[in-house]
């Protein structure tokens, strides 16, 4: 939609609440010929595609696929999913059939110090208030399913404990979508003999679970099943590993994740179709949306936009690593997103200087993209720079962004689609065609499979963090090396780390150089078939801050929603 015909700019949810939403049916069949027997309706305006209808598309061939990546994130904003939504409206603007495929916004950022994750201005998903509360209660389904294993694991220690499971090694976690720190170590069965055998154990936030990797990478129910059963929820006393499969909790699992599986289709505020489907934070999980999603929309359009959490270096190394590697899938472009306002930030500007003209530290903070170009490049990729426009920028720090990135060799484009939608972002768009239809991305792993677990995670440090090395204790080394003698060395690795910082301090910003990676503990996610290495101080279970999004959410008498974003 032109910027003439937009008023006043107004709040995200202002914008979402004033727009006039196609019926998704209509969305479906017109735009990607997907006819009503193949969708279940969520009211209105969400719908599930069918699996049947799925597998009906597989000799279809792909369309080309594009990651949307990022900058290290900062306070000041990136806007990472308003660009993925608003290049994929910018490809329907020039012409192309394009789609997008996002994650699931989390409870706990949503009411936390994030907000909600639907895009942003004229260039969102909707409908958004949906989008970033319940939506179709996928993620409630995985809280259960993952819960319902916890809740079988201490039933099988109550009736006797066949199976001798260690009651100090029980790995399986239990799960909340809200970030609640006080539950992150807990003692569960207090309270006597009738509930069970006291025990440690803890919370991870429902989108840092096991079971949302699982989720995620699952190609089918059957898969999903499988994996599901793989699932070591502890070790024996001498030992030995304990599945999911071994307390019978597989099937069950599976069922509460039946209709969750099916991917979630909603629409921008163009009209343009858009998966919406699973949820891994991308700092302590792999960041990415489903493979289901991503796979399918593949073969309904000619274009298909994803994003990837967080910085290059987190979301976008997994997406690579990990998703790519699994489900045989690999971009023909990637487009890196930054503000001049979060470059300043990389150069030491103060979050209340940046609307000040500061070209020495904008030049500083070129540092960290040009970081992030070259980690792109090292997987084979040829990216594109989208500069999310402000008010604020003046024309010498646009220059001097422009000129920077000529000198590294790659094209960069203001994109101003949150004002604009589509129309603003078409530059990048027509950037991006031509990077797709040049063939200059091929894909190549940064690691191969055989590559000993350690020297996986050595190898990120060095080559994506930059780091000197990587600190291990003792007896993480020797879980590696567990994890190895129990087949699983062919895993790719899964970095929790901050997402502030190529290094685990999140006060370095810039491009830091020499510095070492603290891996503190690793997780085996079997299931998932990754290895997780946690590095620094990052929680499995985020706090609130001292003045959480909540406080600003509430409802009046007429069902509207204000505050959410």
């Amino acid at each position: 939609m032109p910027a003439s015909q937009h008023q006043t700019p107004k709040s995200d949810i202002e914008i979402s609440q004033a727009a006039k939403m196609t019926p998704i049916m209509k969305v479906a069949a017109d735009r990607l010929g997907i006819a009503e027997e193949n969708l279940e309706p969520y009211g209105h305006y969400k719908a599930k595609v069918s699996m049947d209808y799925i597998k009906s598309l597989k000799d279809k061939p792909n369309g080309k696929l594009i990651l949307v990546s990022a900058i290290t994130p900062t306070p000041a904003g990136e806007g990472k999913t308003t660009t993925t939504v608003g290049l994929t409206d910018a490809l329907n603007h020039i012409g192309k059939k394009a789609m997008l495929c996002l994650r699931e916004p989390s409870l706990g950022p949503s009411f936390g110090m994030k907000g909600g994750a639907a895009g942003g201005g004229y260039a969102q998903v909707v409908p958004m208030e949906d989008i970033n509360l319940h939506f179709t209660g996928d993620f409630h389904a995985i809280t259960s399913a993952n819960n319902l294993l916890a809740a079988l694991i201490d039933n099988h220690i109550y009736w006797g404990n066949s199976l001798n499971l260690d009651q100090r090694r029980i790995a399986w976690r239990r799960v909340l979508d809200m970030n609640d720190r006080a539950l992150r170590s807990i003692v569960n069965s207090l309270g006597g003999v009738a509930n069970g055998f006291p025990r440690e154990d803890g919370f991870d936030i429902t989108v840092a679970s096991e079971v949302m990797a699982i989720f995620c990478l699952a190609s089918d129910l059957d898969d999903l099943k499988k994996r599901l059963g793989n699932i070591i929820i502890g070790y024996t006393r001498d030992r030995k590993p304990v599945r999911a499969s071994d307390v019978k909790a597989h099937g069950a699992m599976t069922a509460l994740l039946k209709d969750a599986l099916s991917p979630n289709l909603v629409q921008t505020l163009e009209g343009t179709p858009a998966f919406i489907h699973g949820g891994p934070f991308a700092n302590i999980a792999h960041g990415c949306n489903s493979v289901l999603a991503t796979t399918t929309a593949l073969k309904l359009a000619d274009y298909v936009v994803t994003e990837a959490g967080f910085g290059a270096d987190l979301g976008g190394e997994k997406f690579l690593d990990i998703k790519c590697r699994k489900a045989g899938i690999e971009p023909s472009c990637a487009v890196l997103v930054a503000t001049i306002r979060a470059l300043k930030m990389h150069g030491g500007v103060k979050k209340e200087d940046l609307k000040k003209e500061d070209l020495k530290a904008l030049e500083a903070g070129m540092s960290n993209l040009q970081r992030h170009v070259e980690n792109t490049r090292k997987f084979g990729l040829e990216p594109v720079i989208s500069i999310n426009r402000f008010s604020a920028d003046s024309a010498a720090e646009i220059d001097l962004v422009k000129t920077a990135c000529a000198k590294l060799g790659v094209e960069c484009h203001m994109a101003d689609h949150w004002a604009m939608g589509g129309e603003g972002a078409a530059d990048v768009a027509r950037a991006v065609v031509n990077v797709c239809d040049s063939g200059k991305s091929k894909l190549k792993m940064l690691y191969p499979d055989d590559m000993p677990l350690i020297e996986k995670i050595r190898t990120i440090a060095r080559e994506i963090y930059r780091a000197k090395d990587i600190s291990v204790d003792k007896s993480v080394r020797d879980q590696l090396t567990s994890f190895e003698a129990m087949g699983y060395g062919k895993a790719p690795i899964c970095v929790a780390k901050t997402q502030y910082s190529f290094s685990t301090n999140p006060d370095a910003k810039g491009a830091p150089v020499d510095h070492t990676i603290n891996v503190r503990e690793v997780r085996l996610s079997a299931g998932a078939e990754f290895v997780v290495a946690i590095c620094g101080e990052i929680m499995t279970m985020p706090g609130l801050p001292k003045v959480p999004s909540a406080e600003a959410i509430d409802i009046g008498a007429d069902g509207r929603i204000v505050g959410l974003f």
